[in-house]
């Protein structure tokens, strides 16, 4: 089955990479509030980046086991293990590579963060691409709604609000795992195990707006169908955030809906204007993020992290605070240059054609 490359895909998956490099290396201890997460309940645009790369990944995963018509093979099936295992491996050899920079003993594997981005990545990957060789689209959709709602009533019943460590995300993480293999920082990983559960169903919508728009109409149809579904979407997860709040760290299904609805209107409007209109000037930066996407992520995690134990950071964020008198100012700015650094590497491979998969 041969599908139609949409630009519109590529330089919206940039965009989420180019935010997550910025959001995740801020060059002080102060920064813009929507460079941050929310302390617990709402929304800030940092929430926004990792469920919209999600929502992104469903869409492709439609698209590439689309090419061999869903069909279950033993081709299929070891490339899906071999990436879901691969970007899981990528990810806690990050962590191993922090903890070995930062003083940690190299064979220390006590306190490596088995749950972390790119685990919840592997995993969404994973599920969602089995699902789709052995369900139908209607069983999927109704698999997410399932998983939502059964998500939502345990949070209800065991403290799934509460940001301490009775919160049953704590409780579950806790029990399956060592404390030494969480995030520590606060008494709920924002990537822990039950919440992977919700993430799940995400990457579902997207994957259910990516059959959307590979159907066989008009482009502009199919774009005014998903604005109407990104409608949908944004109406019941703003009704449902009266029960359960919208909630980035134990991704609540009110947030589920709000960020795939918030997605899917950016990826519609991206589409009009880039794969109907044709208006493309500019976009080659985000472009080049795009094809590359895990890799660049990766080489921003690697850059941070050699920056921060060898004190570069800390010189380089006191070098431009001296002439910005904002300490929020100050961190952005050594962000983003993090952030175009990485560009810096990501255009030269982008031109020529370089596209290093993981």
């Amino acid at each position: 089955m041969k599908t139609k490359r949409l630009l519109s895909l590529d330089i919206m998956r940039g965009m989420t990479i180019v935010c997550m490099i910025i959001v995740n290396n801020g060059g002080g201890p102060q920064s813009y509030r929507h460079l941050g997460h929310s302390a617990w309940n709402g929304i800030t645009v940092c929430d926004l980046v990792f469920p919209f790369f999600l929502f992104i990944m469903g869409v492709t995963t439609y698209i590439s086991l689309a090419k061999t018509g869903f069909a279950p093979s033993s081709v299929s099936l070891r490339k899906i293990f071999r990436r879901t295992v691969l970007i899981m491996l990528i990810g806690w050899a990050i962590h191993w590579f922090a903890n070995v920079c930062y003083g940690m003993g190299w064979l220390d594997f006590g306190h490596l963060r088995l749950t972390g981005v790119l685990t919840r990545i592997a995993l969404c990957y994973g599920v969602v691409s089995l699902m789709a060789l052995f369900m139908s689209r209607r069983a999927m959709g109704v698999t997410a709604a399932a998983l939502l709602t059964v998500y939502g009533a345990v949070l209800l019943l065991f403290n799934g609000y509460e940001n301490d460590l009775s919160n049953v995300n704590a409780v579950v993480d806790r029990f399956l795992l060592s404390e030494g293999f969480l995030y520590t920082k606060r008494p709920v990983d924002p990537e822990g195990i039950l919440g992977t559960i919700p993430a799940i169903a995400h990457t579902v919508i997207g994957f259910c707006c990516g059959a959307l728009l590979m159907r066989k109409e008009s482009l502009e149809v199919r774009l005014l169908k998903l604005f109407v579904v990104a409608a949908l979407l944004l109406v019941g997860g703003f009704i449902l955030s009266g029960i359960l709040p919208e909630n980035k760290r134990i991704w609540s299904p009110s947030y589920v809906l709000i960020t795939c609805g918030m997605a899917a209107a950016l990826l519609a409007a991206i589409s009009y204007f880039t794969d109907v209109k044709g208006y493309r000037k500019g976009m080659a930066f985000f472009e080049s993020f795009g094809v590359n996407p895990l890799f660049l992520y990766v080489l921003g995690d690697i850059a941070g992290i050699i920056l921060g134990a060898t004190h570069a950071r800390q010189v380089i964020y006191d070098w431009i605070l001296g002439w910005s008198v904002v300490p929020e100012l100050a961190s952005a700015i050594y962000a983003v240059s993090l952030m175009l650094v990485c560009g810096l590497v990501a255009l030269p491979l982008y031109r020529r054609r370089i596209y290093i998969k993981i």
